[in-house]
Order: C-alpha cells, then sequence, then structure tokens
C-alpha cells in the first residue's frame, strides 16, 4: 500500500477529514511526507545493505533511523488524515513520534556498545560514504521544509517530525565522519563512538516531544 492510498485509507476510516477540501497547506504537507517516505526507503536499504557489508554499527544505524523516519512520517499523514485540528490527536501524534526518538536511541546504544566491547573494525565503505554525503544535503532540506510547514499548521506534530528529519541528517554525518576517521587513521572505535554521541541529543528530543503540550491553535 503506497503512502498515498494509506492516507485515503486512514480518512475513510477514522472518519477523518475531506480529502477534496483540504487547505492547501495539508496537502502541501501530504506531497512533502509522501516525498519524505520514497526517500527514507531508499535509505534504508541502501545504508543496510552498505551497513551489512561493511560491518559498520553507525551506517546500520542510519539505516534504522531511516526506518524511524518512515514511522514518523506515516504518524504525520494520520494527523494529516484529520482536518480538524484535535488536541488529543496532536498529543497522540507527539507522543508516537517521540516513542520513535526512544527505539532509534535503544537501537544504537546497544549496537554501538557491543562493537565497543568487541572491538569489531568497521570495513571501508566508500558507496555507504557517498550516499551518507547525500543524505546529509537531502535531510536538511526535508527538514527545513517540514519546520515552514510546522509554522503555517501550527502543529507541533509536524515540527517535531522536522527535528526527526535533523536528526536524520546529523547521524548520516556522524557517520560519515566514523567511517572516514576509520577509513584514513584506521580509527576503529570512531564509528560507534560516533553513533553513541547522537544518543545524547535524541533522547532530550525524544522526551520533549512525548511530553510536549500541543499549540493552542490546535484546539
Amino acid at each position: 500500500m503506497t503512502a498515498k492510498r494509506l492516507y485515503h485509507w486512514l480518512a475513510a476510516e477514522t472518519g477523518g477529514g475531506n480529502t477534496e477540501n483540504e487547505s492547501p497547506l495539508i496537502q502541501r504537507g501530504r506531497r512533502l511526507e509522501y516525498l519524505s517516505i520514497g526517500w527514507t526507503c531508499i535509505e534504508a536499504v541502501v545504508s543496510f545493505v552498505c551497513g551489512y557489508l561493511a560491518a559498520s554499527v553507525s551506517l546500520i544505524g542510519f539505516g534504522v533511523d531511516s526506518g524511524i523516519e518512515v514511522f514518523s512520517s506515516l504518524v504525520v499523514l494520520w494527523r494529516l488524515a484529520w482536518s480538524g485540528r484535535g488536541v488529543e490527536r496532536e498529543r497522540t501524534a507527539l507522543k508516537l513520534i517521540g516513542l520513535s526518538f526512544f527505539a532509534l536511541s535503544a537501537y544504537i546504544a546497544f549496537d554501538a556498545t557491543h562493537d565497543l566491547l568487541t572491538r569489531q573494525a568497521p570495513r571501508v565503505s566508500y558507496v555507504g560514504m557517498g550516499f551518507l554525503a547525500l543524505a546529509i544535503v537531502v535531510m536538511l532540506l526535508l527538514a527545513r521544509a517540514k519546520r515552514r510547514l510546522a509554522v503555517g499548521l501550527n502543529s507541533r506534530a509536524m515540527q517535531a517530525d522536522s527535528r526527526q528529519s535533523s536528526f536524520c541528517a546529523y547521524l548520516s554525518a556522524i557517520a560519515l565522519v566514523g567511517l572516514t576517521l576509520n577509513a584514513l587513521l584506521g580509527w576503529w572505535w570512531a564509528d560507534p563512538v560516533a553513533a553513541l554521541a547522537m544518543i545524547f541529543v535524541i533522547v532530550p528530543e525524544g522526551i520533549e516531544a512525548f511530553r510536549g503540550d500541543p499549540c493552542e491553535c490546535c484546539d
């Protein structure tokens, strides 16, 4: 089922908004989430393949993050399936996105710690490094577009999703640094340490999203 079909199915099954009479901002929001889902699916596949071949925790972690980013975008699509701006729906969307932050942190903590303890060195992956560089640009552009729409829609859920996209860009940058240091200097530990560094940024944002109150205008 495509993201677009899923959106219309959610609207029909949950009694959501009239998709024919949506505001231009909501329509733009849906198109942006479709684009985000399409790109992050590609990210997940490429990162998993490159990460598996190179035994790189940061590349695989980036693939997991891409999967979580898909989930985050689906949550926002669920939120946009309602033309009204109910407080409870906005709060539920925020909690789900917050949980996605926690899931990402838990995976990175487990896998990176395992690699540090076993001293597993990743192999050089120039394809993975090139893709990570491309992902930085794409995800930063998506994050900026989502932030702008979040202001227009007065949606904390969209804002939290934009931060998820930003984290995807940051994680790709950190993974790229770790892989580059390993390739140039043989610092095998740079890859898992770089991944662990992201936890200190992701967890606070997850807590904020999970506890965050919707905008008053969502009422």
